[in-house]
């Protein structure tokens, strides 16, 4: 098993030093067995791409990032069993290669499928479930060293899906598959954003995935990406609500270069290569950021939207951009869309920590009367005591990890701090 020191190792975006004394690379399962039962405290670590302090422990990390993959698909079943350390836009092009697809993607195809499932990571859509839907198994190390494996359909199944890293170590994952489709991504410009408030549901339906791409402040929207799937046989807007068709591919982010974008101008393709909103080809821009995501019920959408606009002279100066996504509604017990479907009100910040972390009481304020939930891998200050009440199973989360977990190995700072309520 491969080891190293990680006193000095950051995240994704460079904000954030883990406290663990070293790092594990186990590259087989006994390996991770042992990983687990010779450590006090364990955390498992995806892709990095938190940008708080939910991966960290201060005991050991556990990286899969070496183990086999051993991707296998299921063709009657229509699943695919693979590594959680497997990064999604891996499997994306193993699947597309097969004649497969997910339903769905995230913007960065980098990130791994177990971080991205533990945190409720999600795409667009109005009828498309964030990622950790698509899970149907599980199997996991739990803290005794023992692998359990879980199917959709057993007991506390919907409790363990988005586990925060609080249940165990996530081995491998069993994910729904479908066959491949193809979809074009067309982009508009300078949206009027009364147009959008108006029939916000007719936007967000759109396309098969819409995402609105704003700084916040004057009358428009500045990008609307549609995704639509070709197979949908229903007519690809020319219009949409007075936006402007863009001409040259775009990045989200005004007078950066669109070369790390996937494919745009409406030219259809894999849907491997159209979901994300970033080419796994390229190296995203780590260091130069920092994020926050608020969801909220999707009844509340655009009071909530006029609640953001509001703050827009404290937010903009801040900020890079902004992008505003739906999701359906499911029944994963800390999933941000449990039991409702929602929109997800995205920040991209610039990295100024100090600067943002003061900003953020002031937008949660803001989003209160709508319940909003946080992105559970993004910056926000809300603690247990405000977040178990936006939850109507938090208490049997809190009473299953107790259950999985009775001595705390895979408590941390971050779940002390936002599950259970205590700093022990």
């Amino acid at each position: 098993m491969i080891e190293e020191q990680v006193r000095d190792r950051l995240n994704w975006a460079g904000n954030h030093a883990y406290a663990a004394e070293a790092i594990a690379h186990p590259t087989t399962l006994t390996e991770l067995q042992r990983a687990v039962t010779g450590s006090t405290r364990v955390s498992a670590l995806g892709s990095r791409h938190s940008f708080n302090d939910i991966a960290d422990s201060p005991g050991t990390l556990v990286s899969l990032d070496v183990m086999d993959p051993a991707v296998s698909v299921d063709p009657e079943a229509l699943t695919v069993t693979v590594g959680a350390g497997v990064r999604y836009g891996v499997l994306a092009e193993h699947l597309q290669r097969r004649g497969y697809a997910l339903h769905n993607l995230a913007s960065l195809p980098h990130i791994s499928i177990g971080g991205a499932i533990a945190t409720a990571t999600h795409g667009s859509g109005d009828r498309n479930g964030n990622l950790a839907t698509a899970v149907v198994g599980l199997e996991l190390v739990t803290a005794s060293g023992d692998v359990l494996t879980v199917t959709q359909g057993d007991d506390d199944f919907d409790g363990m899906v988005v586990g925060l890293g609080a249940l165990g170590v996530v081995h491998r994952v069993t994910l729904r598959i479908e066959p491949t489709f193809e979809v074009r991504q067309d982009v508009f410009t300078d949206v009027p954003w009364d147009a959008v408030l108006a029939d916000y549901d007719a936007a967000t339906s759109a396309a098969y995935s819409v995402s609105l791409f704003t700084d916040w402040t004057g009358g428009t929207i500045g990008q609307a990406w549609l995704k639509s799937r070709v197979d949908s046989g229903t007519a690809v807007p020319t219009d949409f609500f007075g936006g402007t068709p863009a001409e040259a591919a775009l990045h989200p982010v005004p007078g950066v270069a669109a070369d790390h974008c996937t494919q745009q101008l409406g030219v259809s393709g894999p849907w491997s290569d159209r979901l994300a909103h970033f080419r796994l080809a390229f190296t995203p821009s780590n260091g130069e950021e920092l994020q926050t995501e608020y969801l909220v019920g999707r009844e509340h959408a655009v009071a909530a939207i006029e609640a953001v606009r509001a703050l827009a002279p404290r937010i903009t100066p801040l900020l890079q951009v902004s992008e505003i996504r739906s999701m359906a509604a499911d029944g994963l017990w800390l999933s941000n869309n449990y039991q409702r479907a929602g929109i997800g009100l995205h920040f991209t910040w610039k990295p100024a920590q100090p600067e943002v972390e003061a900003l953020l009481p002031e937008i949660e304020a803001a989003l209160a009367p709508f319940a909003m939930r946080p992105h559970w891998g993004k910056l926000f200050t809300a603690d247990a005591a405000r977040l178990a009440p936006l939850y109507p199973r938090f208490d049997d989360f809190r009473a299953l990890a107790a259950r999985m977990d009775p001595e705390g190995k895979f408590r941390n700072a971050f779940l002390d701090r936002t599950v259970f309520g205590s700093t022990a």
